[in-house]
């Protein structure tokens, strides 16, 4: 649907975009590493319904025209020889354009698009409302996200318009008291490995995500347990987050995930260890995924993919750290693009981040934490019959958070093609101002 422009907005805020920011730490001990529940509701109110939610507004500018596309690139499908996500602008992981050009053809393995372009732009990334409710009497909590997504199509598709997207609506029932055992039935966060935990803008450390959580951050419809076993006395704690869904893990660009299009689930999982000392923290956790790929309909084109992360937080620094493998077969016609290439072709991805962050817990008038933070990416992935790629990014950043309600981040993405990808200027400069009520 339509809406008006968001413009005077984003001049009220021009002088605040500035400054940049990132994550979450103190500078004795350490706080509470996410737990791999996934969605981040407000703690318990007296009221059995509670609604909150985000706003972030951003300011980005990448080089070049956006894309990862180079201009004198004639190879077909343009896509299949870059990485058209890397030239990210905010925690949705949008690219600041995927217009591949007139007259060449891309395959529809591509990101969703900002519409900025090369040229510097204030964007409303998106307005976000949660509610939550606890049934009296019951073990049953009802949690839904839903989030709206104002973007520039382009002048000839309808220029602005907003998406609005469910992305999250479930019910989880605890049906013990002494068991941290719950079931989630409805739409909910991925399970593979511990990037999904900061999908939310008001969460994320920095402003984008990793060059692989386009494989393992999505959501999907299906149902999941999580159990988890405490050992008091090795301050330990052992974990256990499965799901069978329509699509796994991946994000909805890439695998629709409202309808199982071949009939058969998608099982995933994480088995997780945990170490809660006084002063550190440390989470260790293996992941793996199989069944069809839902972005087309053979029962027989089958996905796998296998991970290992790691989470270790001391006296103010923050180490996460993430490993994924994908293979995919080839399937039937896809459901993500239409045209000349209609089938899924079989494809294998390997690569993996390490970020660091150092956190400082001040008291400063409105400023109450300021956290640097660096994080590498690298990413290599070939479809069958294409050349492989390799691609690197580095990417390093700063973070304010402000009273207990606005945090100012800002990040700089150098992006690289290392090896069959034709090097373009893609690199990019984005920021976040983020609301939360």
């Amino acid at each position: 649907m339509t809406v008006p422009a968001v413009r005077a907005c984003a001049v009220a805020i021009a002088s605040l975009l500035v400054f940049a920011a990132a994550a979450r730490a103190q500078d004795t001990e350490p706080e509470p590493i996410n737990d791999s529940e996934g969605y981040t509701p407000p703690p318990e109110t007296a009221t059995p319904l509670s609604i909150n939610g985000y706003v972030d507004v951003g300011f980005a500018k990448a080089q070049g025209d956006g894309t990862s596309f180079a201009p004198a690139d004639t190879r077909v499908p343009l896509d299949y020889g870059v990485d058209g996500f890397a030239p990210a602008v905010n925690a949705r992981g949008d690219a600041a354009s995927t217009d591949p050009g007139p007259g060449r053809t891309v395959n529809g393995f591509l990101p969703r698009s900002a519409g900025i372009g090369g040229r510097p732009s204030f964007l409303l990334n998106t307005m976000d409302v949660d509610f939550k409710y606890t049934a009296p009497g019951a073990p049953l909590m009802v949690f839904s996200r839903v989030q709206f997504l104002p973007r520039f199509f382009g002048l000839g598709d309808g220029g602005d318009g907003t998406r609005v997207v469910v992305e999250q609506a479930f019910g989880r029932l605890v049906p013990f008291d002494s068991q941290e055992l719950a079931l989630s039935v409805g739409k909910f966060d991925s399970v593979f490995g511990i990037e999904y935990l900061d999908n939310q803008a008001n969460i994320r450390t920095g402003v984008t995500p990793s060059l692989i959580a386009r494989y393992t951050t999505g959501q999907s419809i299906g149902a999941k347990l999580f159990y988890r076993l405490q050992i008091a006395p090795l301050s330990s704690a052992l974990s256990l987050n499965v799901a069978v869904t329509n699509s796994g893990n991946f994000v909805e660009v890439l695998q629709p995930p409202d309808a199982n299009l071949t009939g058969a689930p998608v099982a995933s999982g994480r088995l997780g260890y945990e170490l809660n000392a006084a002063a550190l923290q440390a989470k260790l956790g293996v992941s793996a995924m199989a069944g069809p790929r839902n972005d087309q309909p053979e029962r027989s084109a089958q996905q796998h993919a296998y991970g290992a992360d790691l989470r270790i937080a001391v006296a103010g620094l923050y180490l996460n750290a993430e490993y994924v493998r994908v293979d995919e077969g080839q399937g039937g016609p896809k459901t993500t693009s239409v045209g000349t290439f209609p089938f899924a072709s079989a494809f294998w991805a390997r690569g993996g981040y390490a970020q660091l962050a150092y956190a400082l817990a001040l008291d400063a008038g409105p400023l109450r934490k300021v956290t640097l933070y660096g994080r590498y990416d690298r990413r290599h992935a070939w479809f069958e019959g294409y050349t492989a790629i390799t691609v690197d990014r580095i990417t390093g950043g700063l973070r304010l958070d402000l009273w207990e309600a606005v945090i100012l981040k800002g990040e700089y993405l150098v992006n690289r093609e290392l090896v069959g990808a034709p090097t373009v200027e893609n690199n990019v400069f984005t920021s976040s101002l983020v609301y939360s009520w």
